[in-house]
């Protein structure tokens, strides 16, 4: 299934320049504009959303630091380039990919900012879905790494979320 998944998505890389050029961007440097709109949180209100920076901030370092990093540990995966003839659109080492240490990273991050502001954190859920679904389609991770990635991120997000309401915030209230 993760093959089939694989191969449905990557056989329209490297057929039009447009989408090679629209997938490119958001596998390598759309994460660059999703970070740096996080900037736009501390603008808008900076008592209000610094709790949020650094709940974001420990989830991102829960899901692509600790957790991805123990399940590559026990569990080495290699990417898509190196088993199959495929279109690849990026260069990449030949590290794990399981889970995807970006899909991990991007999903705990709007999970994070999903509980302070809606709205926001669906952007970054689709955000962080189309960086994902890119890097398939540039033949970086297959999409059950993607899947766990996600899946990874969100747990860590929803984790720190709940652990620091549940006993820093309360805390700070007493």
């Amino acid at each position: 299934m993760d093959l089939f998944i694989f191969q449905t998505v990557n056989q329209f890389a490297l057929r039009w320049f447009w989408l090679d050029t629209l997938a490119i961007f958001f596998a390598q440097y759309f994460e660059y504009i999703l970070l740096i709109s996080l900037v736009f949180f501390l603008i808008k209100g900076f008592r209000r959303y610094w709790p949020m920076l650094i709940q974001a901030f420990l989830a991102v370092i829960l899901s692509r630091l600790v957790i991805v990093e123990i399940i590559r540990f026990f569990w080495g995966r290699p990417r898509p380039f190196l088993e199959n003839n495929i279109n690849l659109l990026l260069t990449h080492s030949a590290t794990s990919s399981f889970p995807s240490g970006h899909a991990a990273f991007y999903f705990a991050l709007a999970t994070a900012v999903y509980f302070y502001n809606k709205k926001s954190g669906l952007f970054f859920f689709l955000a962080a879905f189309l960086i994902s679904f890119f890097r398939v389609f540039a033949g970086l991770h297959w999409p059950s790494d993607i899947l766990t990635g996600a899946i990874v991120g969100i747990f860590s997000g929803w984790l720190i979320i709940l652990f620091s309401r549940r006993y820093f915030l309360t805390s700070l209230k007493q």
